[in-house]
């Protein structure tokens, strides 16, 4: 069912808008895996796993924030099932930061 509210909103940028909500929650996911990885008893580096932890609030924030504007503009919100970071390990802060500033990353 269409919604009232909805004037000039292409499903195309709906569409668009879920796909990137899938995107935020996603690295919102890869982030939390990290922030976690880094404060274990065996790697113990409090400041790279506060950082990443205050890195996945703030991708789940853009996610929350996409919705806001799909439901103000009368889109459906559709989700979807978060893929599994492709790794368990992280290794070294600096291979985690490396990984994150990699441009397969940004996609």
């Amino acid at each position: 069912m269409t919604s009232q509210v909805r004037q000039s909103f292409h499903q195309e940028c709906e569409a668009a808008i879920n796909r990137q909500i899938y995107l935020e929650l996603y690295a919102s996911y890869v982030y939390l895996s990290m922030g976690y990885y880094f404060d274990r008893d065996n790697k113990s580096l409090p400041n790279f796993a506060k950082f990443f932890r205050e890195q996945s609030k703030e991708e789940r924030e853009h996610a929350e924030k996409l919705m806001s504007l799909q439901n103000q503009r009368g889109g459906r919100i559709y989700l979807q099932d978060i893929k599994k970071p492709d790794r368990d390990e992280w290794g070294s802060g600096l291979e985690a930061l490396e990984f994150v500033s990699s441009p397969i990353w940004r996609v």
